[in-house]
């Protein structure tokens, strides 16, 4: 429902209300917040900033535009802005949707862009694709009560899937999802316990190794079953490891603290009653999805669309396999610790330069990534939280938020750190300020216009930094008879499709870890050994001043050399059909052109005409190639179609079904 004002605050009270909320957030004193200091250089990030929003919403009624919530903004002018939101000015842009309930709770609704890229990831639709796309991770206990554990982990386990709806959710064949009703047959997933108490040091290590393999590798998928899986491995000396698997289709960064949060407060208390939530996940989708119908959606896509043509290309870093013969199980992985000391003195540096950690983190990403790829100009894919602040609930509430933005890169020679990271600053912010039009659906027409159906941004930056400051605490370190939670003790893997190379930071307690994820078949060890290497390096150095007042060290070349001898990632040509035009043949190509024209509501398409120009994307791809196999007994493969998508290509891959 709708959320109003929760107290009715006097004008005259605005600026104290805000301070408090800056208080709440930055854990200082409400009489100690400044006015003219920047929310960033108090200790505030870009995260915060979100949070800020909802509860700047939630207690004076007012939202704010998404361009202004960012980090450099002042308590003064923050007062500023909300009395004149309140006194109705239409500067800025406010959010152009409300979230309402649904009539129906179990009622399908659409798959938002990120989503459907697993969905059709899933079914081999690209190249580097995985058939779940997953998250796996498992947990060291301690002081476990192995006779009480499993039952109040099965208890609690059960009473999150009915908290959290998302939870219960299955993905269609169409690509649309729907939530199980709570006492639904498999709503609910079953805890599988492994009980190795007697066991030997040997056995123990090899059952969990086993454990480890076979969730990494095989993970949920909410298509088939639930799209979460969980074991507790019960080991010598009071001690178990926690086991989680979670389908990238339901769950994202954000959502998965939610999920332990809640899932250990339950755990710790058999009578615990969290606090209820008024919308859920199918009630936030359902509301965005109006997004393209107003005047919002369409500026931002403009302002995107306006500057595809200038995108770079993305680092052209050097291959020892083609990404799309590699056919990988699993993702390799690479992880260092940043110890308190460190990281705190990091953040600190951060502070004074008035540059959030992440922003800091990205720059040092792209400087690695610019000496391995020989230029200074690249396009990143930077994944992101991305939960609009329509509602107070919605940083409380499991789901799949999370989007995409491309960040173009432009590293400029002779600057120190400090200018080039306040340079990734400004572009991140501009991003944020359009991103109701998510980094999947500017990809895709990146790629129409490029003429290429393969990934045009496969190197990815995650930051999750600041992630317990916006929640409001950090992860608790007992849960009842689960014993002591040591989240530092955790081993995790990654499947995410159209990924080459990943870089994921996140913090726990005071440390921060920081975690490459790619596809080894298509990479050389040692590169992405150096690569990793510098990169925990750079943290060191930029613990220092010295590490941001001297001078970058970068390639000349601004983009990427043309004509290289060895093989490059993003060297892409331009793919053509040549397939001879006219109207589509008898046989395969009418029964093909008859499923396009229904599906993508145009008439008359040519033989020769890419699907993708004419609006497809690749989830219609995959609904025509179900319905072409229902009703015409066609049968041809997501990434094949890819290869050839056009009616006389598409016929020419057909084989009668069966």
């Amino acid at each position: 429902m709708p959320s109003g004002p929760r107290t009715a605050v006097r004008e005259r009270d605005l600026h104290a209300a805000l301070a408090g909320i800056w208080s709440e957030l930055l854990a200082l004193p409400p009489d100690e917040v400044p006015e003219d200091r920047a929310f960033l250089s108090l200790g505030g990030d870009s995260v915060l900033a979100v949070r800020m929003s909802a509860m700047v919403r939630r207690s004076l009624g007012v939202v704010l535009a998404l361009s202004d919530v960012r980090v450099e903004i002042t308590l003064a002018e923050l007062t500023d802005l909300v009395a004149r939101r309140r006194a109705g000015s239409a500067d800025g842009r406010a959010l152009p949707v409300e979230v309402t309930t649904r009539k129906d709770p179990h009622a399908p609704f659409p798959l938002l862009p990120l989503q459907q890229g697993y969905f059709v990831g899933q079914q081999d639709g690209w190249e580097l694709s995985y058939s779940s796309a997953h998250h796996y991770v498992d947990i060291g206990l301690s002081e476990v009560d192995g006779d009480e554990a499993p039952e109040a982990l099965q208890d609690a386990l059960a009473r999150l899937v009915r908290r959290q709806p998302t939870l219960r959710a299955r993905v269609l064949p169409d690509g649309s999802q729907h939530i199980l009703p709570a006492d639904a047959p498999g709503a609910v997933p079953e805890l599988t316990v492994t009980d190795l108490r007697d066991a030997g040091p040997e056995e123990a290590d090899a059952a969990v190794a086993a454990i480890r393999a076979e969730m990494s590798t095989s993970g949920p998928d909410p298509a088939k079953g639930p799209g979460i899986a969980m074991r507790l491995t019960l080991l010598p000396g009071d001690r178990a490891r926690l086991h989680t698997a979670v389908s990238l289709l339901i769950i994202d960064g954000w959502s998965s603290n939610v999920l332990y949060r809640d899932l250990f407060a339950l755990v710790s208390d058999w009578n615990a009653m969290l606090p209820p939530l008024e919308i859920d996940y199918g009630d936030y989708v359902t509301s965005v999805a109006g997004l393209p119908d107003t005047d919002a959606w369409e500026a931002d896509r403009d302002w995107w669309w306006d500057r595809l043509d200038e995108l770079p290309q993305p680092p052209a870093l050097p291959l020892v396999a083609d990404p799309r013969q590699a056919r990988p199980e699993l993702m390799g992985s690479r992880q260092h610790r940043v110890d308190a000391a460190t990281w705190a003195a990091f953040r600190e540096q951060c502070a004074a330069h008035e540059v959030t950690p992440s922003a800091a983190m990205f720059t040092a990403y792209a400087v690695v990534l610019a000496r391995r790829a020989g230029h200074r100009r690249m396009l990143l894919n930077s994944l992101q939280l991305n939960r609009l602040p329509l509602h107070p609930d919605v940083h409380r509430i499991v789901g799949a938020f999370a989007s995409t933005t491309l960040i173009p890169v432009e590293l400029a020679e002779g600057a120190a750190f400090a200018e080039l990271a306040a340079d990734s600053q400004r572009r991140f912010g501009e991003s944020a300020a359009h991103n109701l039009v998510s980094g999947v659906e500017v990809s895709r027409e990146l790629g129409r216009r490029r003429g290429t159906h393969r990934p045009v941004a496969p190197v990815v930056f995650q930051s999750t930094l600041g992630m317990d400051a916006a929640m409001g605490d950090r992860l608790p370190e007992t849960a009842g008879p689960l014993g002591r939670i040591d989240m530092a003790d955790h081993q995790q893997q990654l499947r995410t499709p159209q990924v080459a190379l990943e870089v994921r930071m996140f913090e726990l307690r005071d440390e921060m870890f920081l975690v490459f994820s790619l596809v080894d078949e298509v990479f050389d060890a040692a590169l992405v050994d150096g690569m990793f290497t510098e990169l925990t390096g750079l943290v060191g150095k930029l613990a220092t001043p010295a590490g941001w007042s001297d001078v970058v060290g970068l390639p000349a070349p601004a983009d990427p050399p043309a004509g290289a001898e060895e093989p490059r990632l993003g060297a892409y040509e331009r793919e053509a059909s040549g397939e001879e035009p006219g109207p589509p043949r008898p046989g395969a190509e009418r029964a093909v052109a008859a499923v396009w024209e229904d599906v993508l509501a145009v008439a008359g398409v040519d033989r020769a005409a890419d699907f993708f120009a004419l609006g497809g994307d690749s989830l219609l791809a995959v609904r025509v190639l179900g319905r072409l196999a229902r009703e015409a007994g066609i049968t041809v493969t997501v990434r094949d179609f890819l290869e050839a998508p056009t009616v006389a290509g598409l016929a020419r891959l057909a084989a009668p079904a069966g």
